[in-house]
This record gives C-alpha cells, structure tokens and sequence, in this order.
C-alpha cells in the first residue's frame, strides 16, 4: 500500500526537504509517494508549514494527521478548519541549537566578554567574573527546550530554577508553577530565559510589573516568541538601569524594523531568529516517525493539546 504524503510550505522549503523526506521515510519502511500536488481527498499526511498557502483542511476528509515543521503551532492551532490531529515539531537538532545559543549568549554576559572583546589597546582591568555557583538563573518555559536549557545550565553549576504552567519534576532544577511560582522564579532570577510558547495567556508575561520583581542589575534572554515581552516595559527597565541587558532572537514584527529602537540600545543585543532552526536532515526523521506511528496505530508524538495551544 502507498501512503500519499503531502508536502505543504514554501516552494524553497521543498527544495531542502524532498530528498531528506524521501530518504527517512523509505528507512522507517514506509511505501509512499510524496509532492507537493495531491488531490486533497487522496491525502494521508500534511507535511505542514504555517506560511504555506493551505489554509483550508476541511477537503481533506483521508488525511490522519498535520506534521508542523515548526516547533511553534500559534500560526495553525486555532485554524477553525482543522480537526485533524495537529504534531508539533521536536528534533534533536532543534534541541541543540537552543541549547547553544541559550549557553552562549549567556556565558557571553556572565564572563564578560563584551569588556575584553572592545577593550582599548593596552587596558589592563584584571577583574575576575563572578561564578556560575553564585549565579541564578531561571527558565520560564519547562518543554523540551527548556528543559534540555536548564540542565545543560545546571551542568555549568549554574543555580537554575524553571517555571511552567503545570508543576514538573526535573533532577537537579528547582521546579516552580503556578502565578506564586512565576514571580518567585523571577525575583529569584539574575538571568531569566524566556521559552514559553505563545498564546493568550503568555502574552506580555514580562511586564512593568514582573520586571519589578527581578533583581537590580538582572538580564533577560529571549529566544522563545516576541509577544512574551512587552516591549515599552523592557525599554523603561533598561534606561531606569533595573535591566541591566537584554538578548533578544524573537519580536512581534520579523524582520525587526530597521528603525525599531532596539537596534540600536546600548544594553540590548539582537539576533535575527537564529537561536533554534529546522534542519531538513533531522526533522525529516520526526516527520517520518509520525507516520510510521500512523501506520501501525500507534500514537503519535508531540501531539498539540488544543486547549493548551501548544
């Protein structure tokens, strides 16, 4: 039997993916025929990005499930036509490119390297940065990116500490929830990394308010959504001195203006959406799985809860 795979994103998308695609399918033992042009009744899977041009799921009455190729699912999840089962994507590439990014950014700041990389020739300021064992630093955010962030933080000696919406249990983090453990997390946070997925309900979850609860001096690091910030409210903590930095990868507006004030802030840093990318060779290997899984009845992974929206 021949399972009919539709590939639905962008035209240079399927230049990267149809080769990888064909090849992890054929190795999870899968028959299948695989474009970008099926008649939607003859379709099993959609491969899915959410800038693709299907908007409109309903003429798909074969299909098992939509495969995102993103990590994020806010573009499709409230689609009114979609009653299909809805797989975010999760890959071990995608892990680790936060991770390094996350590590990165972050071990910039904490030793202080900006000082040393723009230093005047022959300044010589032998003070040595603090230690990862004295440092804080919480991840809001406890999926599989945070988690994967705050243990490789915790591997450092950093002192981390996560929150998420429903309480978890990580070895070696202390796991915070709820609104109490929120603003516990932050007041407690010398760096705070912001992984939460966007919906309703993290909008502007740094505001004037949780801003004040931080410590003096503290630094954010954004590589999660740029509606988890807002905005006005981390440029005034930033020129009151209360923020000391800001590392940014995500906005509400993509690509960042090029007159947006944060370009140009002393204390921030940005970076254009880098910190965590699908990589066609490992992505491929989820997409596979899923429908692999599909095949034999089995369930899927990184199945989205509607109702959470993530």
């Amino acid at each position: 039997m021949t399972v009919n795979v539709l590939f639905a994103a962008t035209e240079n998308r399927w230049a990267e993916y149809e080769a990888p695609l064909r090849d992890a399918i054929s190795a999870a033992g899968i028959n299948a025929h695989i474009t970008t042009d099926i008649a939607p009744d003859q379709v099993d899977y959609i491969v899915y990005a959410p800038n693709s041009k299907l908007q409109d799921f309903a003429p798909y009455t074969r299909a098992k499930a939509v495969l995102n190729l993103w990590a994020g699912v806010e573009a499709i999840v409230g689609n009114p036509t979609l009653h299909l089962p809805l797989c975010r994507m999760v890959d071990p590439a995608l892990t680790q490119g936060m991770v390094e990014w996350v590590t990165g950014h972050i071990l910039r700041l904490h030793l202080g390297m900006d000082a040393h990389i723009g230093a005047v020739p022959g300044t010589w300021t032998p003070q040595a940065p603090p230690l990862a064992f004295d440092t804080r630093i919480s991840v809001l955010g406890l999926g599989t990116l945070g988690t994967a962030c705050a243990l490789a933080l915790s591997a450092l000696g950093f002192d981390v500490a996560g929150w998420s919406r429903s309480q978890k249990q990580i070895e070696g983090i202390t796991c915070l929830s709820g609104a109490e453990g929120l603003d516990a997390a932050l007041a407690r946070a010398d760096y705070c990394v912001l992984l939460l997925p966007k919906t309703p309900k993290t909008e502007n979850t740094i505001n004037a308010r949780t801003l004040a609860l931080m410590p003096k001096g503290a630094r954010i690091l954004n590589p999660g959504r740029g509606p988890l910030i807002d905005d006005a409210a981390l440029r005034a903590a930033l020129d009151a001195g209360h923020i000391d930095h800001a590392t940014l990868d995500v906005f509400r507006v993509e690509p960042l203006p090029p007159d947006d004030p944060y370009w140009v802030h002393p204390q921030v840093t940005v970076t254009p959406h880098i910190a965590s990318e699908t990589r066609a060779a490992y992505s491929a290997k989820t997409v596979a799985e899923n429908i692999r899984r599909g095949e034999a009845g089995d369930p899927f992974l990184h199945l989205v809860d509607r109702d959470a929206g993530y």
